[in-house]
């Protein structure tokens, strides 16, 4: 039986899913209400994890889960759901889930009376992987696609739109309809643009590339989000052609070759729309 804490009331635990990072078990609250607990283990980036509880307990379940509770590495969540935005769009189609991710992007990007968290992660430094492949392939004397999204990267950084806390991983797998309506989990808790927040989107879901490269869907994205975000479609695109050079450099530190050759061909084809406004 795993053991959580007394004052917690917890009874019925269940593993529903492991990770490199975190063991999540559902459990059931003194009330009969069902709960998460994310039990984080030690690895290189338990730091994005704390700062996104210390995002979740600032947002106070305004677009996001609630914080329940805290017992060292262990977090008590309120219970999201089991639909995922990524199977609604299965059934519903991509443009009704494109309409659901902005409305969430809203509520998270929604005023707060609270001060937010000081250890939110700077933008600048959440893009150091991107910036460190641009200067690998410079160096080589390769102008790679990493050389202009650090570019990119370097001028939205200089002059953004907003300076807000983020979600910073939003996409399908981490937003969920449950008892509350549809809740994003799993933030990483991140200091910058908020069209950051829209980026990794583009990029899922992950399993649908028809939909990724799709220069349609692109453009329509990038409308709907940059009237959720007060931005132009142009910059949205520019967030997301960054945010995926970002991701592609992880893959690349990884050595990752799969994963890397197909998060860049969805930023060229985000690029190729770019280009075309």
């Amino acid at each position: 039986m795993q053991a959580f804490p007394e004052r917690w009331k917890l009874s019925a635990p269940e593993l529903i899913e492991e990770t490199f990072s975190s063991r999540i078990w559902k459990v059931t609250r003194e009330d009969g209400s069902p709960a998460i607990v994310k039990d984080l283990k030690p690895f290189d980036d338990v730091a994005d994890e704390l700062r996104g509880e210390h995002y979740l307990a600032w947002r106070g379940g305004e677009g996001a889960v609630r914080l329940l509770g805290r017992d060292g590495n262990r977090m008590l969540l309120e219970y999201a759901g089991d639909r995922l935005l990524s199977e609604h769009l299965a059934e519903y189609g991509d443009d009704v889930a494109t309409a659901i991710a902005a409305d969430i992007m809203g509520k998270l990007l929604s005023p707060s009376e609270h001060t937010p968290p000081a250890d939110l992660q700077p933008l600048r430094e959440r893009y150091v992987s991107l910036f460190r492949a641009a200067k690998t392939d410079q160096e080589a004397g390769r102008h790679s696609l990493y050389v202009d999204a650090a570019n990119i990267a370097e001028r939205l950084l200089a002059d953004p739109h907003a300076v807000r806390p983020l979600h910073g991983d939003l996409h399908h797998d981490n937003i969920l309809f449950g008892p509350r309506g549809w809740l994003a989990i799993d933030p990483k808790g991140v200091l910058g643009d908020p069209g950051f927040d829209a980026a990794n989107i583009f990029y899922n879901p992950l399993d649908r590339d028809d939909l990724c490269l799709d220069p349609r869907r692109i453009a329509h994205m990038a409308d709907v989000f940059g009237k959720t975000l007060g931005q132009s479609p142009r910059a949205i695109l520019d967030h997301a052609i960054a945010y995926g050079c970002l991701s592609a450099a992880w893959h690349r530190e990884d050595k990752n070759a799969v994963d890397e050759k197909r998060e860049l061909a969805v930023a060229e084809a985000v690029r190729k729309v770019r280009l075309s406004l």
